[in-house]
């Protein structure tokens, strides 16, 4: 008797006579093809002569005809369930039924993966070979892997031996598995040595799309699987589970005394396919301590490891805890996957990430306790300073913990200020662009501080009378994946400044993200879509240009276009991208290097900064010969952009015809979303806002004033503003993070003129503003009347 589809059974098998019919028309399965992808669905038709299936994937309109050429392998997800018509072959099981003995098997693959299970029979053909490998209890699922994508096979030999012969482990790796595998009853070779050594985001990510393909199975049910309790020891602990519902099954279950905690975490292992995680090498993303607090970190048992766009990935002793899954996903709004991890790992990583129990003291508790010890070696070395050397545990800490709270805080930069005499050293962060005082130093540790700081970024303890530049990689000293830009500026009385910026290496925004008005954004997408020409991005230092430079490139990075970046420094990366990294000291100038661009064959080019009157000429060289070329300029605004390059002495009506746009942006204080005060504006404010946004302009302020009434006006005709107030979630400031401001000049007819005739930066703003233009100042007060800032964030504009 053939099962589905003519799928063969296993010699000396029969289906089990509990097991249901199946539904030989439409049977669910997985089928993976030889590029790797996979698609879930329903197996319509399986012709072995033809070597042909149908196959009709899930939300699909109609079905796929695939050869077996192009296939790697299918798997029917519905398990069924066998038994061996020979009684010597077969072993007895707790409730009398008979299931076939289980053999290992591995199967190498024609592109290198591998298939590392147990299967309780196999039948091969010309074709193929067919599976039955082991599900859950007496359940087996059918696999069918064609002879084509199979390298070699072995069925049935001792694993060890197997893994040794094809060099995947070491003969001392296997015994020290046997040995292990001594200790946990029925644990299974092949899953201890996969055991522990997740160790990568990629590594956690496969282990979690194997677990959705196995078969749901409960707890209950997969330790009565395993014979470590009976049905009615289960049905004792969930009677005991609906008298407090707080109490988990697995707790209840260890304080009975019928299982061990390490029998469940095997069970959760093996059987639920929950992977298990080795913290102390894990990389953290460190951003998740800013969305989860301790407090629940610690409350649950848990470790956030990373996240995606929808998703978070969360270590936790008890990956089927109900209430820290609802506290997780309530706190992040995030879908939580669960993973296991020692409960000692995660009290060791829990203390080193967020501070030990009792000890998450603030910098002013921290320095307290500097200042107290520093002043009792000061006084038995009789002495004020120098007494604390770079290498002393308590300046390790102190260089870490300032870093760390400088990423946690969200600071773009550190300032370590040197004071003369005893006045102690002064720490600041720079804040959505503010500085904000952090800590104070002692100053007998202002010297260590310095030196412990150039160790860590190589640069020469000894040079105190030059500026120094330099990289950290704190990775090598703290918790964190960090690195940071570091500056040391000399000072008057000999002493060292250090400023350090922070480079997290952020990932490219999507245009959509950038807060653009919807007009600029329309017309930016229109430009970047442009075979050639030049589009600049203008502002001061941190202004986010290069920010907006990635999002575009991010907008049209796609397999038939060849990208080109030259930056200083690189910050951000992109698949796709192949990025240079200027090196002045070896002439890689922008320049020279934008030079070897035209020669390599590019679609597009992003230059990091056009400084000098040679990259400009180059840039507008690129643009004329079929190239689209990004960079950024240093100026404050996009009509003055135009007036400084021509003063660079470029050709007028070359740059006119290679302009495509300026993005002229700024960088402005968000609002607090938790703590903003709506007011209903005065008539005073709404006039001065007016002459605010038509200053330098021709345009009416009672037409303006208008406008906002129909387009922003509540009822009676009032318009609401916000105020900054302050609380807990931005540290009593009124405001959280940044917004951007931008405007668009749009190169038309009318502005090649005024380029043409090399007009004033007053003259090309009137004829840019007559035809739509929008200034970054009155881009601010529509975002005032939005409830995204304030003036006095705008006034600086």
């Amino acid at each position: 008797m053939d099962i589905d589809f003519g799928w063969p059974l296993p010699p000396h098998c029969v289906l089990a006579s509990t097991f249901p019919a199946t539904n030989d028309s439409n049977a669910a399965c997985i089928v993976t093809l030889n590029d790797g992808h996979r698609k879930v669905g329903n197996l319509i038709g399986f012709d072995q002569e033809a070597s042909t299936l149908e196959f009709h994937p899930e939300r699909a309109a109609g079905n796929l005809r695939i050869g077996f050429a192009s296939l790697k392998s299918i798997r029917l997800t519905s398990p069924i369930e066998l038994k061996k018509l020979e009684l010597p072959l077969t072993v007895e099981t707790h409730e009398g039924a008979v299931i076939p003995v289980r053999q290992k098997c591995i199967i190498f693959f024609k592109d290198g993966e591998r298939l590392l299970s147990e299967t309780v029979g196999y039948v091969p053909r010309e074709i193929g070979l067919f599976l039955f490998l082991v599900s859950g209890g007496n359940n087996v699922l059918r696999w069918f892997i064609p002879a084509k994508a199979i390298a070699s096979y072995q069925i049935g030999d001792k694993l060890g031996k197997m893994l040794i012969d094809e060099n995947i482990v070491s003969v001392d790796e296997v015994e020290a598995g046997l040995k292990k595998q001594n200790q946990l009853r029925e644990s299974k070779l092949g899953t201890y040595l996969q055991l522990e050594h997740l160790v990568t985001e990629k590594q956690v990510e496969m282990a979690l799309q194997k677990q959705k393909s196995m078969p749901n199975l409960k707890l209950g049910e997969a330790l009565i699987q395993e014979n470590l309790i009976t049905g009615e020891q289960l049905a004792q602990a969930l009677k005991k589970q609906e008298e407090d519902r707080k109490l988990h099954l697995g707790e209840i279950l260890i304080d009975m005394g019928f299982v061990t905690k390490e029998s469940i975490k095997r069970v959760l292992a093996q059987k639920l396919g929950i992977p298990f995680v080795s913290l102390p090498k894990f990389q953290f993303d460190l951003d998740l301590t800013k969305i989860v607090p301790i407090e629940l970190v610690r409350k649950y048992s848990v470790m956030p490891l990373y996240r995606t766009q929808s998703r978070m990935v969360v270590a936790m002793e008890d990956p089927l805890s109900s209430d820290a899954l609802k506290a997780l996903a309530f706190c992040t709004k995030l879908t939580i996957d669960p993973v296991m991890a020692s409960e000692t790992d995660l009290a060791d990583v829990t203390s080193k990430i967020y501070g030990a129990q009792g000890e998450r003291q603030n910098i002013a508790e921290f320095v307290s306790k500097l200042d107290d010890g520093g002043a009792m070696e000061a006084s038995q070395a009789q002495a004020v300073h120098e007494v604390i050397s770079e290498s002393d545990n308590i300046m390790v800490r102190l260089v870490n913990k300032i870093i760390l709270d400088a990423f946690e805080q969200g600071a773009s930069d550190i300032h370590i200020e040197v004071m003369k005499g005893n006045e102690p050293t002064q720490v600041r962060f720079r804040k959505d662009g503010i500085m904000v005082d952090y800590s104070d130093i002692p100053a007998n540790y202002r010297n260590a501080l310095i030196s412990r700081l150039k160790i860590m970024s190589r640069l020469d303890i000894s040079e105190k009378r030059r500026s120094q530049d330099g990289k950290m990689n704190f990775e090598q000293f703290g918790p964190a994946k960090i690195e940071l830009r570091v500056v040391t500026m000399p000072t008057s009385g000999g002493l060292e400044d250090i400023v350090m910026r922070i480079l997290t290496a952020p990932k490219a925004l999507s245009l959509d993200a950038l807060g653009l008005h919807p007009t600029v954004l329309d017309r930016l997408k229109k430009l970047a879509l442009k075979p050639h020409g030049l589009l600049f991005v203008c502002g001061p230092t941190g202004s986010g240009k290069t920010t907006t430079l990635h999002s575009l490139l991010s907008f049209i990075n796609t397999r038939d276009r060849k990208i080109w970046t030259v930056e200083d420094p690189i910050e951000i990366t992109q698949k796709g991208l192949r990025q240079v990294q200027v090196h002045a000291k070896i002439d890689l100038t922008f320049a020279a290097i934008l030079r070897s661009f035209l020669r390599a064959d590019p679609d597009v080019i992003m230059v990091g900064e056009t400084r000098d009157p040679e990259t400009a000429k180059t840039v507008i060289e690129a643009s004329l010969t079929g190239h689209l070329v990004f960079s950024t300029l240093h100026t404050n605004s996009a009509v003055e952009s135009v007036v400084r390059l021509l003063d660079l002495d470029l050709d007028p009506f070359n740059f006119a015809d290679a302009l495509l746009g300026v993005v002229g942006q700024r960088l402005t204080r968000k609002l607090c979303t938790a703590c903003r005060q709506s007011y209903i504006a005065t008539a005073e404010q709404i006039q001065m806002l007016a002459y605010e946004y038509c200053l330098e302009t021709e345009l009416p302020a009672a037409e303006i004033m208008a406008q906002w009434q129909k387009q922003y006006g509540q009822d009676g005709n009032t318009l609401t503003l916000y105020r900054a107030v302050g609380c807990e979630k931005c540290d009593k400031s009124g405001y959280k993070g940044r917004l951007g401001v931008h405007e668009l000049l749009f190169n038309t007819p009318a502005i090649k003129k005024k380029i043409h005739a090399k007009a004033n930066v007053q003259e090309i703003l009137q004829t840019a503003i007559g035809e739509g233009m929008r200034t970054l100042k009155q881009d601010g007060i529509d975002k005032i009347f939005q409830g995204l800032t304030d003036w006095e964030q705008v006034r600086m504009l």
